[in-house]
């Protein structure tokens, strides 16, 4: 059992995905001491735990990154500033001060701060369950696909039309044994890219269709498709993967006293949201004309946590200057006690 503690720094950040890993080198940069907390075990956020395989395209100056190695530069980015990272504790009640404010975890320990930025991407998200054959899940049936490795050889179902459906179905294409997706509407809602790859690919799919039942013991040997208009379709599969989407939950975020619609915290055009000292950037907030990309996220901390450092520091600019002057020495290994240590 992890003994319960108490942390005292300039700027918590609640979220340690990708923006929230930024946000802690602009943090460092700004010589503001930091702590990250996350309710996830690693850090990265949905990345980590949902395609820390998938290559991401949209990261400036990358064609293409893997989530994985995205990730690892994050943290080695901020590593020479040491942030605090405490991962796998959820934040839930705050307490305002004098001295600005204390966030406890659901685990007990108690980070005392002076100012907050909530990088907490869709909150706490839940996968939606498969209509037919849930009890299955640990044994075949699964709803993220973290190494691709595991099924090398493998019949594969992939069920759902979305972003991630097409990515992993397009990723196992090379891996797997077979690969069959298997959508219940006729058209996708993935990127367009994403489709015209798909139907070039060796994939099979089947549109207009849902899972009627699974069979197996004690795992996953087959399914049964129901294709509307056609006969059921019975295909071999040794991993089922449901991509239906998530349900997300603010949780303890709702009771902040921050302005939320629809699920979103609200923020001005400094990241600052309506409670004097808590920011927030990324997927969690809106304001007239967002775009939900990795890229805005990194412009909107980068906006936040200068922000919140001229809000601690009256009378300075938000304007962090020539960031080469901050850079730290070559091979500078990271700080004992980091993700990267």
């Amino acid at each position: 059992m992890t003994t319960a503690s108490t942390h005292s720094v300039d700027l918590l950040i609640v979220g340690a995905g990708p923006v929230g890993l930024f946000g802690a080198y602009y943090a460092g940069v700004r010589t503001m001491t930091t702590a990250v907390l996350d309710s996830l075990e690693e850090p990265g956020g949905q990345i980590t735990a949902m395609y820390p395989e998938k290559a991401i395209f949209d990261v400036a100056g990358f064609p293409a990154i893997k989530g994985r190695d995205l990730v690892d530069q994050l943290l080695k980015q901020a590593a020479p500033f040491n942030p605090r990272y405490m991962l796998g504790h959820q934040a839930v009640g705050l307490e305002r001060g004098d001295g600005g404010f204390a966030v406890s975890t659901g685990s007990g320990h108690r980070i005392e701060c002076r100012a907050i930025v909530v990088t907490g991407g869709i909150g706490t998200f839940t996968p939606r369950p498969l209509p037919t054959g849930s009890e299955y899940l640990g044994r075949g049936l699964v709803h993220f696909v973290p190494d691709p490795a595991a099924y090398a050889d493998q019949d594969i179902v992939v069920v759902g039309g979305g972003d991630s459906a097409l990515d992993w179905a397009l990723m196992l294409e090379s891996v797997g044994r077979s690969v069959t997706v298997v959508h219940r509407r006729a058209e996708f809602r993935a990127h367009q890219h994403s489709v015209e790859l798909l139907r070039k690919s060796s994939v099979r799919i089947l549109t207009d269709a849902q899972i009627a039942g699974v069979e197996g013991d004690p795992d996953v040997t087959g399914v049964t498709v129901a294709v509307r208009g056609s006969d059921d379709v019975t295909l071999p599969c040794d991993k089922l993967i449901a991509a239906l989407g998530f349900t997300a939950n603010l949780g303890p975020l709702m009771e902040w006293g921050l302005r939320i619609e629809k699920r979103q915290i609200m923020v001005d055009t400094a990241g600052a949201t309506s409670v004097p000292g808590i920011y927030a950037a990324g997927d969690i907030v809106d304001y007239d004309g967002k775009v939900k990309l990795i890229a805005t996220g990194f412009g909107e901390v980068a906006t936040a946590v200068n922000n919140a450092f001229a809000y601690l520091n009256p009378g300075k600019s938000a304007f962090p200057g020539h960031l080469s002057d901050y850079a730290p020495e070559p091979g500078e290994p990271a700080p004992a006690g980091s993700p990267t240590a």
